[in-house]
């Protein structure tokens, strides 16, 4: 057990080095030119948090692992050389907390504001605090107890036997005994334990519960359109290279729309220098937001279509390798997905559970190689926050009150880097107590386990949201509308090609339907 431990130990020191080198990767290709060589701190803040959610995701793995170092220990108290998993849970998401609720807005207005928004984030800062001190020290003096329900088991004694001669028609000592008498106790017997909880758990359950709810919203709209995404990309691909003539043509309208968006923003710069910045202008820089990130991917777009330069050939080949590569992902994430939405309906929808499904998928793999299983827990995880970032992006395409921050190889800026760190730190302690639910046959007897499961579930005023399923049917609801959504857009299309309709409206924009077999797309967005 001490040499298995020592490489846990070992392997959870390199894994933690690679993350955060990783990381640093990351930061560098995504970083906008702009931010190149400045803005140190937001950047340190981006690859910490980003390690952060890392960890705490490959952290229930590790748990499962540390477990079965005393798989031979009579208890487990009986193994004294595992690592402290509960300590290093705690401390993981308390450090969490603190970068969502605090480090991350401060950094967001360290990075966009002069002096005086420095000023106005520290107060900001400081009344967060303050508020956030108040509503837990309230919240965990008024409620901060775990109701545990419990039934009193108690037998009559009887002379030690002889001899023991147990079988299925005698189960317990005595004559014909099937059930001990301990456990033929009436439901009188049962009663409700309180004790009360510790406050740093206490602060992991109320995150939890913020973070489950922006999960169950962009998680359950992510898990169907991050692969559906991918596949709608390679059927709007385009078709073939367009002519020069074609080319001139859609360049001069994208062309005119730019210089409608620079009007629109400089009128909206006048009115925040007038100090009218209402709901009403709120909206408007949201919908120019969005025009203009539609502007990027309709001139990427037209890029594809009409390649330049002495290597245009490598370049088409190159577009053609792409989108199938995201038709082949997409298929693959489809498998996932579908499985995923299968595993929380069968095995956490149902009562009792129709069938442990992915937990028997894990173990299985365990039993070919050591950390085969491990590692594809991980992915199934890692998807989920995926998931996550991919329907908080769709989301803020069509609604209005959710911000636009898209992550774009090579010119992400950071203020979108924070905001979508803070986004996947909120969610990864939902993500893991989401995991350690659906999974809790694989992860049993586990840290993870007794935080997010026994002690989180048994919390006055959140325990109801878990007994009843609440984020569960949540998040497959949302994912058969999104599912639905992507089906009546795909029946359209079908409808259109048949009817040889050239040009429709759809979620707010027009489209052009490509006909010909010299048309630049299948499905080409009209600016």
């Amino acid at each position: 057990m001490g040499d298995f431990n020592l490489a846990l130990v070992v392997v959870a020191i390199v894994v933690c080095i690679l993350v955060f080198l990783f990381n640093i990767y990351l930061l560098i290709n995504y970083q906008h030119p702009d931010d190149a060589n400045q803005a140190y701190f937001p950047k340190f803040v981006v690859v910490f948090g980003l390690s952060i959610a890392a960890i705490s995701i490959l952290m229930l793995p590790a748990d499962v692992a540390n477990r079965q170092a005393c798989r031979h220990a009579i208890y487990n108290g009986a193994c004294n050389l595992t690592l402290p998993m509960k300590q290093l849970w705690l401390a993981i998401y308390i450090v969490d907390a603190v970068l969502v609720f605090f480090v991350i807005p401060f950094a967001m207005f360290y990075y966009e504001g002069d002096q005086d928004k420095i000023k106005s984030a520290m107060c900001w800062v400081v009344t967060t605090a303050i508020v956030c001190a108040l509503l837990l020290g309230i919240l965990y003096g008024l409620a901060g107890k775990a109701d545990f329900t419990v039934r009193h088991l108690s037998s009559a004694t009887t002379s030690f036997p002889n001899s023991f001669d147990f079988n299925i028609g005698q189960q317990c000592i005595g004559n014909g005994a099937r059930q001990c008498s301990a456990y033929s106790a009436n439901a009188s017997s049962e009663t409700t334990w309180t004790m009360r909880a510790t406050f740093p758990e206490y602060v992991v359950a109320l995150a939890t519960i913020v973070g489950s709810v922006l999960f169950t919203i962009f998680g359950g709209v992510g898990i169907a359109c991050l692969p559906l995404g991918l596949i709608f990309s390679f059927i709007r691909r385009p078709k073939a290279v367009i002519t020069r003539s074609q080319y001139i043509k859609e360049a001069t309208e994208l062309g005119k729309k730019a210089k409608e968006l620079k009007k629109a923003a400089d009128a909206l710069h006048q009115e925040e220098r007038s100090g009218a910045k209402g709901r009403k202008w709120r909206k408007n820089v949201k919908a120019v937001e969005k025009e203009l990130l539609l502007l990027e991917d309709d001139v990427k777009a037209l890029e594809e279509m009409y390649p330049q330069g002495e290597k245009a050939e490598t370049a088409w080949a190159m577009t053609v390798l792409g989108y199938l590569a995201k038709l082949i992902l997409g298929v693959l994430g489809l498998i996932v997905s579908v499985a995923w939405v299968a595993h929380i309906v069968i095995y956490l929808l149902i009562d009792p559970p129709f069938s442990s499904f992915l937990n028997e998928v894990f173990i299985k793999l365990d039993d070919i190689w050591g950390l085969l299983g491990t590692a594809a827990f991980a992915f199934f995880c890692f998807y989920l926050l995926l998931a996550v970032i991919a329907g908080a992006m769709m989301l803020g395409l069509k609604l209005v009150f959710v911000t636009i921050h898209p992550m774009k190889w090579g010119s992400t800026l950071m203020n979108s880097f924070l905001f979508n760190v803070g986004l996947i730190l909120l969610c990864s302690i939902s993500v893991i107590q989401f995991c350690a639910t659906a999974f809790a046959y694989y992860a049993q007897a586990t840290a993870a386990q007794e935080i997010f499961g026994h002690n989180l579930q048994s919390l006055r005023g959140i325990k109801y949201l878990y007994k009843y399923n609440v984020f569960q049917i949540g998040f497959i609801v949302l994912a058969g509308l999104t599912f639905v959504y992507y089906a009546a857009f795909f029946c359209l299309i079908l409808f259109l090609e048949k009817a040889n309709t050239i040009k429709f409206d759809f979620c707010g924009r027009s489209w052009v339907l490509a006909t010909t077999a010299a048309a630049a797309t299948d499905l080409t967005a009209v600016t």
